[in-house]
């Protein structure tokens, strides 16, 4: 065999076998591919999952006191004759506990619009008011960012001592103890009624009747509105916010939901199917 014929013969050999190894080693290309669909973020952000209770929109010039400010820690709707929150709402489970010392940066929120008030620390001094949290800081002291966030004035209300460090505050410890079982709460907490008003000079600010607080127990993180089922728990209280209550326990305020509604004109956990809504509203919490 001529070494020319040798060279034809080679080349020949070397092309069929890359043509073969290209068919034995890619045939998956031409085969369609199976696509796995993300699973779809709620319609609502998490803070309100189950549902927006007074359909606050971010419309200051038609819905200024029904106000909706959103954050990442938490959503809130904001009344801006009352100068105070009318309710505020927050997902609680374990990645936000943490332990960030308190850091007490009371400041007034610069998000709201311009031509509003924007509420002072200073506002509340010689009140006999506590800057009253809805969202309490230990809440959120997973790092320095977020337990800030709730120092802002408009999570803040004029709310008695003896409420503030007495039965307030046992249930919000209640509830960081219930999240260290593993369980995700979803929390809203507001305000109804007026006794009176604090402030400087003409700028006032509403100290409301009653503080109130609904939570919605989920055994495990990241549930929804379709995993809320009528033995869901769910713990409603309403208490007065005035002296005198320090040592009272927070059970002896627990309510139904349709109270606090009806109390408010809300319609909490809307996005909970109207059934289970019916079951877990109409009885008073454990």
């Amino acid at each position: 065999m001529s070494s020319k014929f040798r060279r034809i013969f080679t080349t020949a050999l070397l092309l069929c076998l890359l043509v073969t190894m290209t068919g034995c080693i890619w045939p998956w290309q031409n085969q369609p591919q199976t696509q796995i669909e993300p699973l779809a973020p709620p319609k609502q952000p998490r803070h309100l999952l189950l549902g927006n209770p007074s359909k606050a929109t971010a419309d200051a010039i038609t819905n200024g006191n029904n106000y909706l400010i959103k954050r990442p820690q938490y959503d809130l709707s904001y009344n801006n004759v009352k100068r105070i929150p009318n309710w505020v709402s927050w997902q609680l489970n374990p990645a936000w506990i943490g332990d960030t010392p308190r850091s007490d940066t009371f400041r007034p929120d610069d998000s709201l619009p311009a031509n509003w008030y924007k509420v002072t620390p200073s506002d509340y001094t010689r009140s006999g008011y506590d800057r009253g949290h809805m969202i309490p800081s230990a809440d959120r002291d997973n790092n320095p960012e977020n337990q800030a966030s709730t120092f802002l004035m408009t999570n803040i209300v004029p709310q008695s001592p003896d409420n503030n460090r007495g039965p307030w505050a046992q249930l919000e410890e209640y509830c960081r103890a219930l999240v260290t079982q593993g369980k995700e709460l979803y929390i809203v907490a507001g305000t109804y009624g007026k006794q009176g008003e604090i402030g400087q000079g003409g700028q006032k600010i509403t100290v409301p009747q009653t503080v109130w607080k609904v939570i919605v127990v989920m055994n495990r993180v990241g549930q929804y509105p379709s995993d809320v089922g009528p033995q869901t728990r769910v713990i409603a209280v309403d208490m007065p916010n005035v002296p005198g209550i320090k040592d009272h326990s927070w059970q002896q305020y627990r309510v139904t939901v349709d109270h606090i509604e009806q109390k408010t004109g809300y319609d909490l956990l809307n996005r909970v199917k109207p059934d289970v809504q019916a079951s877990i509203e109409s009885r008073i919490g454990s």
